[in-house]
């Protein structure tokens, strides 16, 4: 065999071994789960087999949570190239599992938003086993969505296998069906949300900023108060949501908490982004660095807030179940110990960093292109939106809200990108015969135009009548030049088709799960 054809066998081979590298890793981190809870002792003084099975699976669903739902955080900042994915990876690992950690909670519901009766759950045995169908439903489903490559709920995905396993261990009656429309309303109140919030900002940023002569004038006006305002969001979202189980602030308070220190960091960045901005060029390139920084903010305290919400969707679950064990009851209330707190805090950062870069460059780079203006305004939309739901009291989720901001941004972009191109193509409709050079002028004079000038530029056109009548036929022909996709539609159904099948998928699995749980546990 010839030395080439032994790099080409390496070649071949080199991403069956990052899989198989992959897979043993994950492996690993469930053996050291399985060896530690095998040494601890319930309250009978006797090591726990179904403690060990929990264990094991609420460390395969921390997995997967940080392969598909941590991306979101991150995503738009790695695809705008404001963080590479090395680094993304290594702040959102080092974040989330400090937001777990620091700000998890000692107390975790069992019945995660009261979607079931727990008081219908006839004894402690059937309980362990529904949350444990629940559990491992949930991680399937999130494991088959990464493999997928489409972002989901983790939230749902648990929701739908409690669900699921409840109706198997008591039927129909155990579900609160009001609080299952409420989740279903929210796979459409969430992304609609976030992508009208992120819409809205980047036509702001669009308007203040890019369409201006002076951009560079313009950003240091308007990015201090941009940042500013992202503070003010940012910290209100980490007291009120990052922060809740360790201190209590109402919303008032947390308002006004966040309003000082957003005021604080506009007196900070006003004069660093003045310094910046007068080294840079007037280019729309150069004004979008001065949003780097403040993305990389963005991205590690969603993170936190992240890691402090959702861990209890990989070790919820497991806590119940520990806390069944001990107590012999179904509780509506679980602690979760530190020991459980770990599994899922570690779990979510292995799962990121082994799993993880798939659904990052989907959400980064695959649904529309993004620069750092626009992964700004995908932040802003995820932590506004989020405050505004839970002051309503509507049951969001953060993957819905930033996957839906990163489509409203994709939509707004075709939106200008189209009636930008049909206005030029309505330039040379009304210029039919005349002199191209004179054509190109006015073509050339409208696009640096400005968009109160563009309106009077295109009023005054629209005014005169055009010296060639166009046919239906060749209007037809001629709107095509500015049907431009710039969201991809295959990536659009096949995301919006997971968020609508999680619930149902998860509780199905979840089903026959307990089913097959019980059928082994009841002694023949």
């Amino acid at each position: 065999m010839e030395f080439r054809d032994i790099n080409e066998l390496e070649n071949a081979t080199s991403k069956s071994r990052k899989e198989m590298f992959r897979f043993g890793t994950a492996l690993l981190f469930i053996v050291m789960i399985i060896l530690f809870t095998a040494n601890i002792q319930t309250g009978t003084g006797t090591v726990s087999v179904e403690l060990v099975i929990a264990a094991m699976i609420g460390g395969y669903m921390a997995l997967n949570i940080g392969a598909n739902d941590v991306a979101n955080n991150v995503g738009p900042a790695v695809g705008s190239a404001a963080l590479t994915l090395t680094g993304a990876i290594i702040i959102a690992a080092i974040f989330e599992s400090a937001g777990a950690l620091i700000a998890g909670g000692d107390v975790v519901s069992t019945i995660k938003k009261g979607i079931i009766d727990p008081a219908l759950i006839g004894d402690a045995d059937t309980f362990i086993w529904l949350m444990m169908a629940a559990l491992l439903a949930g991680a399937i489903w999130l494991n088959i969505a990464t493999a997928m490559g489409a972002p989901v709920s983790t939230t749902h995905s648990i929701v739908g296998g409690v669900l699921g396993a409840g109706i198997a261990a008591a039927g129909w009656g155990i579900a609160n069906w009001n609080t299952m429309g409420a989740i279903a309303a929210s796979w459409i109140i969430s992304p609609v949300i976030g992508g009208i919030i992120a819409a809205s900002f980047l036509m702001w940023i669009k308007k203040s900023i890019t369409y201006q002569d002076d951009m560079l004038a313009a950003a240091k006006k308007m990015v201090p108060l941009l940042i500013a305002i992202m503070a003010w969001a940012f910290s209100t979202y980490l007291i009120l949501k990052g922060l809740k189980k360790v201190w209590k602030v109402d919303f008032i308070s947390a308002l006004l908490i966040g309003l000082a220190m957003a005021t604080a960091v506009y007196l900070i960045v006003k004069p660093m982004v003045a310094r910046q901005a007068a080294r840079l060029e007037n280019t729309k390139a150069s004004v979008n660095t001065l949003f780097t920084m403040p993305l990389i903010f963005a991205a590690a305290l969603l993170s936190f807030a992240h890691g402090a919400n959702d861990v209890a969707n990989a070790v919820g679950p497991l806590a119940a179940i520990n806390e069944a064990l001990q107590s012999h009851e179904v509780t509506t209330k679980a602690e979760i110990p530190l020991w459980i707190m770990v599994i899922g805090a570690v779990g979510i950062s292995i799962g990121l960093m082994l799993f993880g870069p798939k659904l990052i460059r989907t959400v980064g780079s695959e649904i529309t292109e993004l620069d750092q203006m626009r992964a700004f305004t995908i932040a802003m939309a995820a932590a506004i939106t989020v405050i505004v739901a839970s002051q309503l009291g509507l049951p969001v989720s953060s993957t819905h809200i930033a996957v839906g901001a990163i489509f409203g941004v994709g939509f707004l972009r075709e939106y200008l990108k189209r009636s930008y191109a049909k206005a030029v193509q309505e330039i040379k409709d009304h210029h039919q015969g005349e002199d191209e050079e004179e054509v190109n002028e006015f073509i050339n004079q409208f696009s640096k135009a400005n968009v109160a000038q563009k309106k009077i530029m295109l009023a005054q056109l629209k005014a005169k009548k055009a010296t060639v009548e166009l046919s239906k036929k060749e209007r037809k022909s001629l709107n095509r030049v500015y049907q431009k996709e710039l969201v991809k539609r295959s990536a659009f159904l096949k995301i919006v088709a997971a968020w609508v099948i999680t619930v149902p998928a998860s509780a199905t699995l979840a089903a026959l799960l307990f089913f097959t749980i019980r059928g082994m546990m009841i002694p023949g």
